[in-house]
């Protein structure tokens, strides 16, 4: 019976042992194939990590070929440009500090004169009380002195006239090299912007950049800084920013005399100031009725809410927006003017002596009046502005004559 124990006790011993090895097998096998997934798994990324890094490798490569060098180049140019702009206004500041001293010293030497005639006169009158024994000759002398010291007081008028001309003149130079430097600094903050940021400046995202310009030009030299400040208003309320702005004409070198402004206009396209310059002169010329026209309304035609107009007691009327009063300020501005032309972008505004007429001018038109130099004068752009499509023509004198 013993035996029989031990040998069923033997077999059940041998089963469990072959059933443990089994399992450890099918373990072990399990244990490969996952190590064996892991192993393609890590393979994958590996192959991904590599083909990443051979991309960035040839983007620093291409950065380091092409944005680098011409960065650097632009750079050296603007600093270059800088140092002679700093130089000019050193040397402009020199000269108006000498001319200042000899501004000094004519002044001393007109109120030496003075001093010397009056001195004269005196001599004059104490010489007549004598004896009238050689008069003619003393008077002949004191009179010949007494002209020449009137010809010295008007030579040195007339130095000093030429002195405050010139000092005029360069503090006008000293202006737009102030506006090159102000504009050559704006460029370098963004090229070094975009040197650290290892990001090409795109054209197209750059608010920044010229994009329109603009031109202002008054016969009446009396409203010349009321007219600037509200057109420069103006351009500002539009959401335009002056990059640059230059004088041209007679009335940069002589007193009393309108220039002729440009400026470069930064912060939206032409194409988005169309849209918005002709939506404010059909809103300023509904003030007219019927548009300015002759003709009956249209029975289904939208009639001109004044404002205020049928508003409860006590509920005041919005205010116009800021670009619509900017413009309308303007243009009742040039209203008061004889004469005077007034661009921004596609608007251009046009002052005779008769009327007053605006336009949203298409860049080709714009091109058109530029090559025929039309700009500048009054008649002329008015000749031609007639021309236009009735759609982008507005004839504001009887909007600018009312009140």
């Amino acid at each position: 019976m013993t035996t029989v124990i031990l040998v069923v006790m033997c077999l059940v011993v041998g089963a469990m042992e072959l059933y443990a090895g089994k399992q450890s097998k099918d373990q072990a096998r399990a244990f490969v194939r996952r190590i064996e997934e892991l192993n393609d798994q890590v393979t994958k990324q590996n192959n991904v990590l590599v083909t990443v890094g051979e991309q960035l490798t040839a983007e620093l490569a291409k950065v380091k070929r092409d944005t680098l060098p011409a960065l650097d180049s632009r750079l050296r140019s603007q600093t270059d440009q800088v140092e002679e702009l700093a130089t000019l206004v050193h040397q402009a500041d020199e000269f108006l500090r000498a001319q200042a001293g000899r501004l000094h010293d004519l002044e001393k030497q007109r109120i030496t004169l003075a001093a010397l005639r009056r001195k004269l006169a005196e001599v004059e009158t104490s010489v007549r009380s004598f004896t009238r024994a050689g008069t003619a000759a003393v008077e002949s002398k004191v009179d010949t002195a007494l002209d020449r010291l009137s010809d010295l007081e008007r030579g040195g008028a007339e130095i000093l006239e030429l002195q405050r001309t010139l000092t005029r003149t360069l503090e006008e130079i000293e202006d737009v090299v102030t506006e090159l430097l102000r504009f050559t600094e704006g460029e370098l903050d963004e090229s070094a912007t975009a040197a650290l940021t290892g990001r090409p400046r795109d054209p197209s995202d750059d608010g920044a950049a010229v994009r329109a310009t603009g031109r202002l030009w008054t016969r009446d030299g009396q409203l010349e800084d009321i007219l600037t400040e509200m057109y420069e208003r103006c351009v500002r309320a539009s959401r335009l920013n002056i990059r640059f702005r230059t004088s041209e004409g007679p009335g940069a070198a002589m007193a009393g005399t309108a220039e002729q402004r440009r400026y470069f206009l930064a912060g939206q396209h032409v194409e988005d100031l169309v849209g918005g310059f002709t939506a404010l002169l059909i809103s300023t010329g509904a003030d007219l009725p019927n548009n300015g026209s002759g003709a009956q309304p249209h029975p289904r035609s939208l009639a001109r809410v004044e404002p205020g107009q049928g508003l409860p007691p006590g509920v005041e009327a919005a205010r116009p927006p800021e670009d619509e009063a900017a413009l309308k300020a303007l243009l009742r501005t040039l209203f008061e003017s004889n004469g005077a032309i007034a661009q921004i972008g596609p608007l251009m505004a046009v002052r005779t002596r008769d009327e007053l007429l605006c336009a949203v001018l298409t860049p080709p038109q714009s091109l058109e009046m530029e090559s025929d130099e039309v700009f500048w004068d009054p008649a002329a752009a008015t000749l031609r502005l007639r021309r236009l499509p009735s759609h982008q023509l507005w004839d504001l004198t009887g909007w600018a004559a009312t009140p």
